[in-house]
């Protein structure tokens, strides 16, 4: 998948199947970097009443992978190896839209190394993470 084809996802709605599930979809992608945005309400509570450190990791991972989709060629795909995310603000149902924003930092022929941010509409920062990724070639 290449830079055009996340674009050509994007038009088509941007919602990968898990994004279904937690609400959420990509929203924007340029060469290196990637975005998604959802919207995390009471579906997404631990048992302690506030949205559950998955969804904010599953939105940063996926921005981490789509970034690095974006400069990848057309025969290369990619996997996480590993995803550290740091919690910095609890999320509630009355957060509202955040974006998850990923940035490659390093890509090779076999790794790719991202760091993503999770922030919400007025800019506050929820959580960061910092992912390496595989890259499969053929």
């Amino acid at each position: 998948m290449t830079l055009a084809k996340v674009q050509g996802l994007i038009a088509a709605g941007g919602r990968p199947p898990i994004g279904h599930t937690l609400g959420f979809q990509l929203v924007d992608a340029g060469e290196g970097w990637a975005a998604f945005e959802g919207v995390p309400g009471p579906e997404h509570y631990n048992p302690m009443g506030t949205v559950h450190g998955g969804y904010a990791a599953t939105l940063l991972d996926s921005a981490c992978g789509i970034a690095v989709v974006t400069r990848l060629a057309d025969d290369q795909a990619m996997t996480t190896l590993e995803l550290k995310t740091s919690y910095l603000k609890a999320m509630t149902d009355k957060t509202g839209t955040v974006r998850a924003e990923g940035r490659v930092i390093s890509i090779g022929r076999r790794v790719a190394y991202v760091e993503a941010k999770l922030t919400d509409a007025e800019g506050r920062l929820y959580a960061t993470a910092t992912s390496t990724l595989l890259v499969i070639t053929p």
